[in-house]
Parts: structure tokens; sequence; C-alpha cells
């Protein structure tokens, strides 16, 4: 993250049984269509998340996401897809469903609402609000012209996550 970027604010979630529900909402100063090309074209999604190895653009579409911090893949399919409004996977293994929501508050801004579905306790709950907002913190600076590129992600260590992980684990007492 660069100096001149804004943080990104603590996620919240909700635990009900077994299912685990996160929500971030991020404020950036960009335009909707860049942002949507952030989070639903595989080379906006580089950038910050994971390669997209398959990626259908269309409702029931394929998807396939490879994580470049650990090399993780997933696959799954679209389960929602509203043109620069709403982009939705949902993918097997932890990250279940995916549901980043774009609403432009001025020409040149957009608010993200994203929301993650999966089954788990409160170990991997933890371990994904760290992750989703470490890589939040790498969306923010790839939209600023700082992409994180594959050289980048080789020397990723777990160090940031880490440390956002104990503060969530802080902020619960």
């Amino acid at each position: 993250m660069t100096e001149s970027t804004a943080p990104v604010e603590r996620g919240t979630s909700r635990t009900e049984g077994h299912s685990q529900t996160l929500h971030f909402t991020i404020s950036l100063p960009h335009p909707l269509e860049k942002v949507w090309a952030a989070v639903a074209t595989p080379a906006g999604l580089s950038g910050w998340l994971a390669a997209a190895d398959v990626l259908e653009p269309r409702l029931g579409g394929a998807v396939t996401l490879r994580w470049l911090n650990n090399g993780g893949t997933h696959t799954g399919h679209v389960t929602a897809w509203d043109g620069e409004r709403v982009a939705e996977y949902t993918l097997d293994g932890v990250h279940g469903r995916m549901r980043f929501h774009l609403e432009p508050t001025a020409p040149d801004a957009t608010t993200l609402r994203f929301t993650n579905e999966f089954d788990g306790d409160d170990g991997p709950r933890l371990d994904c609000l760290a992750g989703w907002h470490d890589h939040f913190e790498h969306l923010v600076a790839a939209l600023a012209g700082h992409p994180t590129d594959e050289r980048a992600w080789a020397a990723w260590t777990p160090d940031r996550w880490r440390r956002l992980r104990d503060g969530y684990v802080a902020a619960e007492g």
C-alpha cells in the first residue's frame, strides 16, 4: 500500500451455525468502469487477487481462480452477473460465494460492497477476514496504478496477513 492510498476499513462478519458471512465496504476514488475491470476481468483480477485461468463472464459461466500468493486453485461458477454492477463467483473450498457489488457514488467514485459466504468455524472466518483485507489493500494499490505482479506475489509472505488476523482477533476481545 502506498502512502497516498487510504487504508481499507476493517471487515465485519456474522456467524449462523456453521455458516460465515463476511462484509467489506470500500469507497474507491475511481470510476465504476475501472473498478468493474478490476473485479470482473482476468487482467484486473490478476493485479490484486488471483489469476483467472478461466472466466466466462455470464451467469452460469465457469471460473477458475489461481491465487498468486500461495498457488491455491479453486474452480466454480459465475452465480450472478449484472454488467458493471454485480460479479459473483461461487468456488469450491473455503472461498465459497464471493459477491462484488459496485455502486457509483460520483462520476469518479465507486463503493464496493463485498460479501463472502462459506461454511466453517471461527478459525477460517478470522483467516478469511485477514485474507480479504490484505487483498483489498492490493486492490486499492492496483487501482492507483500499482498492481501486484507475479514477481511481487512470489515474494509474498504471510507477515501482513498475520498482523491483520491478530488485529481482527484483538478487536473482538
